[in-house]
């Protein structure tokens, strides 16, 4: 029998900004909620999106999506390990017959691996539609770690999860291989919009990128890293949609790119990798959640189809856009940064 828990309610200040101007496969004008107990984060945003409208809008593109699970099995020694491998990547198919028993919505898309000594990892990548897919993709795992143990009797079972995945930790594999929707959103900002909208210029903010993000993300040894601030939009864009928060671990690995044009403007853009998002699943069936999802349009497609995870992966890659490059352009100008935190979020306190 589950133990009953007394479950209450945490209330976290929540805003709405924008319009960002988005154009691709979303091509709209949409307004942001964001939850977060970081003040300053509206009206930064805010100003990025505004750059967004008078820089024509930006471009966003989802590059490729997933949702993985990796299974742990031992053979009795490294040659055989190695046959199981060579034998299951031969039989794909009958893997994706087994997941497809496991879900109207999963589908088997790639099998990644490594054997490290007699130990076999399988790290499965699933389509799994408008739902994030936690839940989906350890059900079909745990489908494929039976079908795995019956076929290869001679395996032995390790576990489910066998941190090749990789969950909600640090990882190079998964910016390589994919973990979520790896999402780019890119404009090229025009000179005036720099200096009247960002207070700054487009050569200080491409030399603060090199400086910052890039020279300073490799002394630090960051892993796949290199931005300013991208769990802070991804972390109030997921409290404020219902997602599971801890992703932000592997979603804020993501780059920054910066450069001054041939004309003098400025083409900004960034890559976000492990954007995990879905319109479906647990998280959603609270109100202020089903408002926000109906706000963003992104409850009004087939399930199935994917189009509304897809299209809440865009709107969030824009909205860390907005919220980058307007960082960026406050850290140029010496003392900006502490005396907008101090005006938002010192007034009631001091």
């Amino acid at each position: 029998m589950r133990p009953s828990l007394e479950v209450s309610y945490a209330s976290v200040p929540m805003s709405t900004i924008g319009p960002i101007k988005i154009n691709g496969e979303v091509s709209d004008e949409v307004n942001v909620p964001l939850a977060t107990f970081e003040s300053p984060l509206w009206p930064s945003t805010n100003r990025g999106a505004k750059a967004s409208r008078l820089s024509g809008g930006l471009n966003t593109v989802i590059i490729s999506e997933c949702m993985t699970r990796s299974i742990v099995i031992e053979a009795n020694s490294a040659i055989d390990a190695y046959n199981i491998l060579t034998d299951i990547k031969l039989n794909q198919a009958n893997l994706e017959k087994v997941v497809s028993k496991t879900s109207n919505f999963a589908k088997l898309e790639k099998i990644d691996s490594q054997v490290f000594g007699r130990v076999i990892y399988l790290r499965f990548s699933l389509n799994t539609a408008d739902a994030s897919g936690h839940n989906m993709v350890t059900k079909a795992a745990d489908a494929l770690l039976a079908y795995c143990l019956d076929t290869y009797k001679e395996t032995k079972h390790i576990s489910v999860s066998g941190n090749f995945c990789v969950d909600k930790k640090v990882s190079a594999v998964n910016g390589i291989l994919g973990r979520g929707k790896n999402v780019i959103s890119d404009a090229v900002i025009p000179r005036k919009v720099c200096i009247d909208v960002l207070k700054t210029t487009p050569e200080k903010i491409a030399e603060l990128n090199i400086k910052k993000n890039l020279m300073g993300s490799i002394l630090a040894g960051s892993l796949r890293s290199a931005n300013a601030h991208f769990a802070n939009m991804m972390l109030a864009f997921y409290l404020a949609t219902g997602q599971d928060a801890a992703n932000i671990v592997e979603g804020s690995q993501g780059m920054v790119s910066a450069e001054v044009t041939p004309e003098g403007d400025l083409y900004f853009a960034v890559t976000v990798p492990n954007i995990i998002v879905g319109s479906i699943g647990n998280g959603k069936h609270h109100q202020f959640v089903k408002d926000n999802l109906e706000k963003l349009g992104c409850l009004n497609k087939d399930a199935k189809s994917g189009a509304n995870s897809r299209r809440l992966a865009i709107i969030m890659a824009a909205t860390i856009w907005c919220g980058e490059v307007s960082l960026l352009a406050a850290q140029t100008n010496y003392g900006e940064l502490m005396s907008c935190h101090y005006e938002f979020e010192r007034k009631e306190t001091v």
